[in-house]
């Protein structure tokens, strides 16, 4: 693992990269009672070369940075974080799998750790990067999700935190997931407001795929309003579809196409599900990447999703397959950084 300490006297100290094992901090460190921690997540892959590639780490690099900047933790040079992700997933690269759907998953975090009782900004803190390889999202076949939309559960909020990639937003979502759970749902859909505004899917960023009066289809997700976490995924979903919208590029067997980032309302998904125009709904995500949705439970009636027989929709199955294949490096794409270059 990547251990990187900080001191607000010394700034960053030297990286070292060691083998697993446990730290050893203080009962008072602030990080154990007033949530300072933030942390990304990212997969690193074997392409059919033998070459190991990692998928746009300068984003989850700057949104590291933001999340710092957010609860008063140190940023970083976002480059030099690259560099030393690159450095550790090389001398570990034994553990990224070779085997088709499998990846190293990398999760750096940062920490506050200074021993204090008071509430401030921390004089200590430690960056560190774990790893584990991980199989395949979808190991027996793809699998739709059925989501439970509940109101009276709220996941981020005006002027909140919500755009953040910290500790302490994952914690209070626990409950409602575990609800759900005993409903016969398997995530949330989150909603805000008196007008039940979509905002996400259970820890992935929401697309809602509606048909028009044409056969065209709209591409709707939740804009950046500050309640929004602005994902890796969600943003390369966005950046392949609008490409093959403005004709740059083309996504096999998919039709005309208007993408949009806009609010929507729960009442205009039960309304495009009644009048046959509810196309998909899917999750963007880092684990699952693509993560289809078949069932949406809300205020007691369930609306259902259409699905193929592959389990996906239209959009999310070309997207999916589209992503694999610049992740995995079969095709060649910027988005793909060999840890050597």
């Amino acid at each position: 693992m990547l251990v990187v300490p900080w001191t607000a006297e010394g700034g960053w100290g030297e990286p070292k990269i060691q083998p697993y094992g446990p730290f050893s901090f203080q009962p008072s460190s602030v990080v154990f009672h007033y949530a300072l921690t933030l942390f990304e997540g990212l997969k690193a892959y074997k392409d059919p070369q033998g070459n190991v590639r990692l998928f746009r780490p300068d984003m989850n690099a700057a949104r590291m940075n933001r999340s710092a900047e957010r609860i008063s933790l140190p940023t970083f040079d976002g480059d030099e974080l690259v560099k030393l992700l690159k450095k550790v997933v090389d001398i570990d690269s034994h553990w990224v799998p070779e085997k088709e759907g499998y990846s190293l998953y990398l999760r750096p975090t940062l920490i506050g750790t200074e021993p204090s009782l008071g509430v401030g900004a921390t004089s200590e803190a430690l960056l560190y990067v774990i790893m584990s390889p991980v199989g395949p999202y979808y190991s027996s076949g793809v699998k739709p999700v059925a989501l439970e939309a509940n109101p009276n559960r709220v996941r981020a909020w005006p002027g909140g935190s919500g755009d953040a990639k910290l500790g302490a937003n994952y914690g209070p979502c626990i409950i409602a997931q575990r609800e759900a759970a005993t409903k016969g749902y398997q995530q949330n859909l989150w909603l805000f407001g008196d007008e039940h505004y979509l905002t996400e899917v259970g820890t992935m960023n929401l697309f809602v795929v509606l048909k028009r009066d044409d056969g065209s289809l709209d591409v709707v997700t939740p804009p950046l309003n500050g309640m929004i976490l602005p994902g890796v995924t969600r943003d390369s979903v966005l950046c392949l579809l609008r490409s093959h919208e403005s004709g740059e590029s083309t996504l096999p067997n998919l039709p005309k196409i208007h993408v949009a980032e806009r609010e929507m309302k729960m009442q205009e998904l039960v309304d495009a599900a009644e009048q046959s125009k509810l196309v998909e709904v899917f999750g963007a995500g880092t684990a699952a990447v693509i993560s289809p949705v078949d069932r949406i439970g809300y205020l007691g009636k369930d609306i259902e999703v259409p699905v193929t027989k592959s389990g996906f929709g239209p959009v999310a199955e070309v997207v999916l397959d589209r992503l694999s294949a610049i992740q995995w490096g079969k095709v060649e794409h910027p988005w793909s950084v060999p840890v050597k270059e």
